[in-house]
């Protein structure tokens, strides 16, 4: 069983930052591949960032240069580092954990994928 909790999300001018957190628990074999997914209601939802156990990451393009995943073992967390938000940012934004060897953006969308229950980020024009 793993849980997962988010926080950091909030409204925002265009071009300002924000820092996602994700605070994990359980079976760490669940947890081998970490990442943020984001969803608007009615589309589909994006896997935005992955990082592994070994802490190589992928990103997706639309926030390639902007966004920054991290974690940190120790704290059993895992952060998102937005700057220059853009109001196609606005989502909700959700923790992921995989347990997987094979991570990339594709492996967030798993049926066995763990999420919590997300953080909702706004940026204004």
């Amino acid at each position: 069983q793993v849980q997962l909790q988010e926080a950091g999300g909030g409204s925002v001018q265009a071009g300002e930052s924000l820092r996602l957190s994700c605070a994990a628990s359980g079976d760490i074999w669940s947890r081998q591949c970490m990442g943020w997914f984001r969803q608007v209601p009615g589309n589909k939802r994006e896997g935005v960032a992955a990082i592994d156990i070994d802490g190589s990451t992928i990103y997706a393009a639309s926030v390639k240069g902007r966004f920054t995943i991290s974690q940190d073992n120790a704290k059993n967390s895992l952060y998102l580092q937005m700057d220059a938000l853009k109001p196609e940012d606005s989502a909700m934004y959700y923790c992921v954990a995989v347990g997987s060897a094979v991570c990339g953006l594709g492996t967030l969308e798993l049926d066995f994928a763990h999420r919590g229950p997300g953080t909702q980020v706004t940026v204004s024009s």
